[in-house]
Parts: C-alpha cells; sequence; structure tokens
C-alpha cells in the first residue's frame, strides 16, 4: 500500500471509532436519563398513592371512632390502594397499609367513642393508626427523594 491509501484509511478508521464512540456516549446517556425518569414518575407515584392512603385512612378511622356503619365503597377504595402498593412497594408498607386498613375495620366494631374519650384517646397510640406506615414510608422513599416530595413526611 502506498502512503496517501494508508493515509486515508487511517482517516477513515479515525471517523468511524470517533463516530461509535459519539454513538455509544449518545447511547448511554440517553440510558442513564431514561432511568432517572422512570424513578423519578415511580417515585412521584408512590407518593401520591401514600398521600391518598393517609388522607383517606385518617379520614375513615374518626368516621370509624364515631359511627359504626362503614361506607364500603370507601372501605373497598382503601383496600385498592393496599393491593396497588402490593405492586409498587416494598413488604413493610404493605403490611403496614394492611394493619391500618384492619384496625380501621376493627374501629367500626367497636363501640363509638364519645367526645371525652377521643379527648383522652389523643395522647395514646391509639390515636395514630398511621404512624408505622408514614415511618415505612419516609425510609422507602428517602434514597429516592432528589427533592421535596408531596407527602411531606419530612426530609430526614
Amino acid at each position: 500500500m502506498d502512503g496517501p491509501t494508508i493515509t486515508a484509511l487511517a482517516a477513515l478508521s479515525g471517523s468511524i471509532i470517533g463516530g461509535l464512540t459519539a454513538l455509544g456516549t449518545s447511547w448511554l446517556t440517553q440510558q442513564a436519563q431514561a432511568r432517572a425518569q422512570e424513578k423519578a414518575e415511580d417515585r412521584t407515584t408512590r407518593e401520591v398513592l401514600y398521600r391518598d392512603f393517609i388522607v383517606e385512612a385518617s379520614r375513615l378511622f374518626g368516621d370509624a371512632l364515631v359511627n359504626d356503619r362503614p361506607d364500603i365503597s370507601t372501605l373497598i377504595a382503601l383496600y385498592a390502594m393496599v393491593s396497588r402498593m402490593r405492586v409498587r412497594s416494598s413488604p413493610r408498607i404493605v403490611e403496614n397499609a394492611e394493619r391500618v386498613a384492619r384496625i380501621i375495620a376493627d374501629t367500626y366494631f367497636a363501640p363509638n367513642k364519645s367526645l371525652r374519650e377521643l379527648h383522652d384517646m389523643l395522647d395514646s397510640e391509639r390515636m395514630d393508626p398511621l404512624r408505622g406506615f408514614s415511618e415505612a414510608c419516609r425510609e422507602e422513599l428517602r434514597p429516592l427523594r432528589a427533592g421535596a416530595g408531596v407527602l411531606g413526611l419530612g426530609n430526614g
């Protein structure tokens, strides 16, 4: 081979290698961005699900304290949220959510509470059945949090 042919092949090889490197870098960057976006969407979906569960469970627990006739459709909606958690969440989250749902159902069967009894319950654990669930959510979401979350469960 003569000198100009070698030079042309070297230039062509360099261009191909440079193009493949740029293509590979671009592909890796897109993959990393897609993974980051997927994780952010998963975190947001879980935060919304946990927030909705906390709001609905709190409302139902308050209702169960003073009523003995549950609204079956809202209880079913609460259990549907627990089932959605089974798909995306850790076993600890699911166990705590199931425990909260069981406490709510059991509370409907308990005698209704008077205002005095509710006041006395404020200083006890019985008034906060969501504590374990909230703490489990915070621990699960902490490594995923890339900024302020929707739950408002704290940053720590």
